[in-house]
């Protein structure tokens, strides 16, 4: 049975991208002594049960920008504007999305990764089509910007499944869906 995940990174005060869009503030100066490491085996391990991504088109510039980080695993990008890619296992999108997860992905895929942007994490969240969150905070209070969430429209009852302290400060909060 298929797994869909939405995996987002954001500050302690919910903003995702600084008002500017930039994300620079990933990178945590803090340090949090009780904190675990991850060994590079332990991130490959991980990211090898992940069986594709989708992502909307700013999510897919700031990956570029950035530095790939998804090897060549599938990733469908969301997007009403023309794109291009050099990367045989990118794949563009802009059709609607419940047919894409329902139809498409999850036929082919078990663990599909929903890795932003704001607006289509909401929708997936509104079409229930995720089965958990993944929340990713890190010791910044931005204060404006882009937030994950700032109007669902809907109530949807969690279950706290995990958390996990880093030595960076950041902590990984991961939430159930209950449907």
């Amino acid at each position: 049975m298929s797994k869909v995940t939405i995996h987002m990174v954001s500050s302690l005060d919910g903003f995702i991208a600084k008002k500017d869009g930039t994300v620079s503030w990933l990178q945590s100066k803090d340090t949090y002594d009780k904190g675990i490491t991850l060994s590079q085996e332990d991130i490959e391990d991980y990211l090898k049960t992940i069986h594709c991504y989708v992502m909307g088109s700013k999510t897919y510039e700031h990956a570029l920008e950035l530095g790939w980080p998804y090897g060549e695993k599938p990733v469908y990008v969301l997007s009403h504007r023309p794109l291009r890619s050099d990367k045989k296992n990118v794949m563009f999108f802009s059709g609607d999305i419940n047919k894409l997860i329902i139809q498409e992905l999850k036929s082919k895929h078990e663990n599909i990764w929903v890795v932003g942007g704001a607006m289509i994490t909401k929708e997936v969240i509104r079409l229930k089509l995720a089965d958990e969150i993944i929340i990713s905070m890190m010791p910044i209070i931005l204060g404006d910007g882009t937030l994950f969430f700032d109007f669902i429209g809907q109530e949807h009852n969690l279950h706290l499944k995990d958390v996990t302290a880093y030595k960076d400060g950041m902590v990984e909060l991961t939430y159930d869906i209950k449907q």
